[in-house]
Parts: structure tokens; C-alpha cells; sequence
């Protein structure tokens, strides 16, 4: 099997983080293709949602989301990955890989498209529950307060 280096971005912070795959953690990926939304605990973020976004093979030749499959094609490009027109309206015929994730794929790219949620009314409930057991105290010291007096 190959090694995989996955880029994450988190559009919200505007970090990255990298993530070599080895060997069977690379499997869930074969297959996938560019725009797919997976599970996250595949590339060690449990509870999110990641989109696939580009990569490229051993060789550098990026992944094209317009070309299908998983080999490398020779079309002709007149902007977009894979293609920087120097001029308005120049087209050239260039390199590039379809959008499948294959065994020949180094490097993918992929975006944070849904977070966890996080439970915090499970600890306002909590934090709820003890200031109301609190205040069941404090009003029965004040009650019996004036009895004793």
C-alpha cells in the first residue's frame, strides 16, 4: 500500500494541519473522488465532516475535478488547476489526473466542512440542577431560621 499525506484546512481559523496514512488507513480514501464528504475520525478528526478538495500524484500533476477517473489525461486547459493563462483566451494542452483518489495519489487536500457539536446545555443543566439544590438549602436555613429564633 502507499503513504498518503492528507492536508487539512479549517476555513473558520484559516490553519492547516498534515496527516501522513499508512498502509489500511489509506483504504477508506481509494475510490473517493473530489467534492465527496467523509467521516473524519478517517483522518483522526472524530466527529467532523471533511470535503475532499484536490491532491496531487507522486509526480506533482494535480487532480482536475472536471476529468473523470483516475489517470493521468493530456486536455486542453484555458484556466483553473493545472493551468495559469498568461494571456485573455490562451488555452494549452497540459497534464493533469482525473478526480478519483487512486493507489497513485501522494497528497490530498481537504477542507472542514462541519464541526461536533458541543454539549454545553448538558453542563447548564448540571451547573442548573446544583444552584437549584443550593438555593433548596438556603431557603430551608432561612425558614428554619426564624423557628429557632
Amino acid at each position: 500500500m502507499a503513504k498518503l499525506r492528507v492536508i487539512m484546512s479549517d476555513p473558520e481559523t484559516g490553519t492547516s494541519k498534515t496527516v501522513e496514512l499508512e498502509e489500511t488507513r489509506v483504504i477508506p480514501l481509494i475510490g473517493r473522488k473530489i467534492g465527496d464528504v467523509i467521516d473524519g475520525s478517517v483522518v483522526g478528526l472524530p466527529g467532523h465532516k471533511v470535503q475532499i478538495t484536490g491532491g496531487s500524484d507522486k509526480d506533482g500533476v494535480p487532480i482536475r475535478p472536471n476529468v473523470h477517473g483516475g489517470v493521468r489525461r493530456r486536455v486542453v486547459l484555458s484556466g483553473g488547476v493545472g493551468f495559469n493563462p498568461r494571456e485573455e483566451g490562451e488555452r494549452k494542452r497540459k497534464m493533469v489526473r482525473g478526480n478519483a483518489i487512486t493507489d497513485e495519489i501522494v497528497q490530498v487536500n481537504m477542507k472542514i466542512v462541519e464541526k461536533p457539536k458541543r454539549v454545553k446545555e448538558g453542563r447548564k443543566t448540571k451547573a442548573k440542577k446544583e444552584k437549584s439544590e443550593k438555593e433548596a438549602e438556603t431557603e430551608a436555613q432561612i425558614t428554619a431560621a426564624p423557628g429557632q429564633a
